[in-house]
């Protein structure tokens, strides 16, 4: 038992302490691996010294005592959602409630509130009014300004004017808490630190020197820029696009600007993200002495989120993909940070020494796969960089998209003894391994990893997110044109021909995204058709807060052009989209003709269903 992070009193004076330092509270369940937030900042911590409990999904409803047992911390209490969005892990995109959640003991729903965060922080502020309150995690993260709320259909203010924390910590909180438990300990107040990177402050007022426009237009001094204030956004959607867009810049800034917005009678302040972590940092992190399983306290329930990485290793952090439905880069930044082979390989011999480990690694990956080593060959351009995607709308020239470092880990992975073989479960961005950058070198081993990865690194199934047909569509989602997918179908096909091996590729595909019109699912089901696919891999576009996507789906407006564009935002309308998926159900046949007919289609109707009244029966 002490080998985990105490949860209890009685496990703490296991340890022989009488007081804790940090009292980290979490929606999730409390499993000790650098996959979960919790135990990657109460190991960061506890590693600077500092005494930390945990205590994951506490009971809001009863007379809180999981709230009370540690009493007061000597320096501050952490609270987050835990690893998604609360509303995003509660409701389907069709705003249902859903029957489970993957983050909980036994897959139990209902082990958390709505807005955990909110809630957390309120009761603590409560019990323990002069205690410094710290909001981090994805939640906080992503609603850190004025932002769209699916769920409730509105527009929010910044999450930190909802609830009753100190301040935010947003992004990924190592190095934050270890600077705010720094100082706390050295005697500075919570309140003076209001120009810490990467935080969120409530402020009364503008510093001396900066003025708000009268009129309420966007004002950029050289150090900071001013939003539009909510009240305004409330009133005109256009207010709220402009804004995104410099949210969205700044988030991919190395050397990023103080955001302000006004709230009311108060401001709200967005410090800088911090730079990227190096490799020393990143490395440290990832060494700590973690135990990589869940709790005794759960008495071995099945947590479906730890089964899905238990033998997984990530390599590395952030993505410059920039799709515009993702909040990735807004999270870990656009610029990767990647760990040592030396790191990753002292992981995965931990792995192998898993008892119930068969020899089969689940994952060497990351947000997206084949990012691993990558990044600008000239540091000074990407220093000046406001791109939200090195890849679209094309891959930006001073991007090394070498792939060889990976090759190389994967086989230095693959030599450690009891690997019998490593998969490749993360997201694989073809676009980036199809690229032809013109150096030989580079592009000769762009081609081998795309025919290692089929022939030694996948299970059966390739995954991979075209997301739509659509090349109007696409350029909206910061994707490549699909064309990019049938060439990549071809090199799959060929490479499994070659090896004699019988592998599918599994494509994802989006209905109802910003820009998608119902001609543009008919066609995609027509092409997919052609291509004898029934598609598996289907979502209806959920909007998540401080994405792209989710800022045109609520305004109307592209922030970058404060162009209209339209959405399929009414359910119905969202609901004719999705039906397109299953074009080759013969209870949705008759709704496709219909709608059909009504767009006056008859040319796709003809494609999908030649036969008339007959239609094609998915195969076995």
């Amino acid at each position: 038992m002490s080998t985990f992070l105490p949860t209890s009193v009685k496990e703490m004076k296991a340890l022989g302490w009488d007081y804790v330092d940090v009292v980290l509270f979490s929606g999730d369940a409390y499993v000790d691996h650098p996959s979960f937030g919790a135990a990657v900042l109460g190991r960061v911590l506890q590693n600077a010294g500092y005494r930390v409990a945990i205590v994951p999904q506490p009971n809001w409803q009863d007379d809180l005592r999981d709230f009370r047992k540690f009493g007061a911390p000597r320096l501050f209490f952490g609270v987050s959602a835990g690893a998604m969005d609360s509303m995003v892990n509660h409701y389907t995109a069709a705003r249902r409630l859903r029957s489970d959640d993957a983050f909980t003991p036994g897959a139990r729903h209902g082990a958390r509130p709505d807005y955990p965060t909110i809630v957390y922080s309120g009761i603590l502020r409560d019990l323990f009014p002069d205690t410094p309150i710290v909001a981090g995690g994805i939640e906080a993260s992503m609603r850190r300004l004025s932002h769209y709320d699916y769920w409730q259909d509105r527009l929010r203010p910044s999450l930190l004017m909802d609830c009753r924390a100190s301040l935010i910590s947003y992004g990924m909180g190592e190095r934050t808490l270890l600077e705010i438990a720094r100082r706390l300990t050295d005697g500075e107040k919570i309140e003076q630190m209001t120009e810490l990177a990467q935080t969120v402050w409530r402020v009364a007022s503008l510093p001396e020197g900066l003025v708000q426009s009268p009129k309420g237009e966007i004002v950029i001094a050289e150090n900071d820029i001013i939003l539009h204030p909510y009240d305004l956004c409330l009133r005109d959607k256009k207010a709220q696009a402009e804004n995104f867009k410099h949210i969205e810049q700044q988030s991919n800034a190395i050397h990023g600007k103080t955001l302000w917005q006004r709230h009311g009678s108060k401001w709200v302040r967005v410090n800088p993200m911090l730079p990227p972590m190096t490799t020393e940092e990143i490395d440290a992190s990832f060494d700590l002495p973690y135990t990589r399983l869940p709790h005794p306290r759960y008495n071995r329930k099945r947590i479906p989120a730890y089964e899905m990485i238990r033998h997984s290793v990530n390599a590395h952090r952030g993505c410059f993909g920039g799709c515009a439905f993702c909040t990735i880069s807004a999270h870990q930044g656009k610029f990767i940070s990647s760990r040592s082979p030396e790191s990753i390989l002292k992981e995965v011999e931990a792995v192998t020494r898993m008892p119930d480990f068969k020899g089969y690694i689940s994952d060497v990956g990351g947000p997206s796969a084949n990012m691993y080593r990558m990044g600008g060959r000239d540091k000074s351009i990407c220093e000046k960089c406001l791109r939200p995607s090195c890849l679209h709308p094309a891959v930006c020239p001073n991007l090394n998209t070498d792939h060889r470092p990976l090759l190389d880990l994967y086989n230095k992975v693959d030599a450690i003894p009891g690997v019998k073989k490593s998969f490749i479960g993360s997201g694989v961005r073809y676009d980036l391994s199809m690229h032809h950058t013109g150096i030989p070198e580079v592009d000769e081993a762009n081609r081998r990893y795309n025919r290692e990865l089929i022939t030694d690194h996948v299970s059966g199934r390739l995954k991979v997110a075209p997301e739509h047909t659509s090349d109007e569509v696409l350029d909206i989602m910061r994707k490549p044109s699909f064309g990019l997918y049938h060439e990549f179908s071809r090199v799959f096909d060929r490479t499994n021909r070659e090896a004699g091996l019988r592998q599918q590729l599994i494509p994802y595909f989006i209905s109802s995204h910003p820009g998608c019109r119902e001609t543009d699912m008919a066609e995609l089901a027509v092409e997919t058709k052609d291509m004898n696919l029934h598609l598996e891999q289907v979502q209806d576009f959920t909007p998540t807060p401080m994405t792209l996507s989710t800022e045109i789906y609520y305004t109307g407006y592209h922030p970058y052009t404060l162009r209209p564009v339209f959405t399929a935002t009414d359910p119905e309308a969202k609901k004719a989209q999705r039906k397109y998926f299953f074009w080759y159900d013969p209870k949705v046949k008759p709704d496709i003709t219909r709608s059909l007919t009504r767009l006056h289609r008859p040319d796709l109707l003809k494609r999908l269903y030649p036969g008339g009244a007959g239609f094609q029966r998915k195969k076995k």
